[in-house]
């Protein structure tokens, strides 16, 4: 498996953690729910330079503070619900990511970026749409301070904890 591709998420504190994973636990459907909450920062990179990966991403997350991270809303997805994100450092910082990783982006990858915490998918889109006007009506914004990433290997459904990467070591 060690061609299989990397993902990159954001690390959560462990009270934002705890409230999304809650949520995600309890509107994702069971069956499909094989990962935990999460904010993916690259869905793609390559499994074989798994050491360069992981060299590429810490070296630069030492440099960068802890991030503050706004939870600014909620989107509708068709299909689901997540929580919009928003981060001018956090967003630097990818964008630094992606130039690294210019050449080995996927599409995806190397389109625009609009991070996010999906706490529901696949679902009806009625089962959806009462989800989304049930969090709204409860929401307010709040932050978090992210303290790193984390580095995943995609096993086909399930993913595997690769690495954790601390932010502002050297900041």
């Amino acid at each position: 498996m060690s061609d299989a591709p990397l993902i990159l998420t954001l690390a959560f504190d462990e009270p934002t953690f705890a409230r999304f994973d809650g949520l995600r636990r309890r509107h994702f459907p069971e069956a499909i729910n094989v990962i935990p909450a999460h904010a993916t920062l690259f869905h793609h990179l390559p499994g074989d330079r798994e050491r360069a990966v992981i060299e590429t991403v810490a070296s630069l997350a030492r440099t960068v503070p802890p991030p503050d991270v706004a939870v600014t809303g909620l989107r509708f997805t068709g299909r689901g619900v997540a929580y919009v994100l928003e981060s001018e450092p956090l967003a630097a910082f990818r964008a630094r990511l992606a130039q690294a990783f210019a050449d080995h982006l996927t599409p995806q990858d190397a389109q625009g970026w609009r991070p996010h915490v999906t706490v529901q998918n696949k679902v009806d889109p009625k089962v959806a749409r009462a989800l989304h006007a049930d969090l709204q009506q409860g929401f307010a914004p709040f932050r978090f301070t992210a303290p790193g990433l984390l580095l995943w290997r995609y096993l086909g459904g399930p993913w595997e904890e690769v690495s954790r990467l601390s932010f502002g070591e050297n900041a």
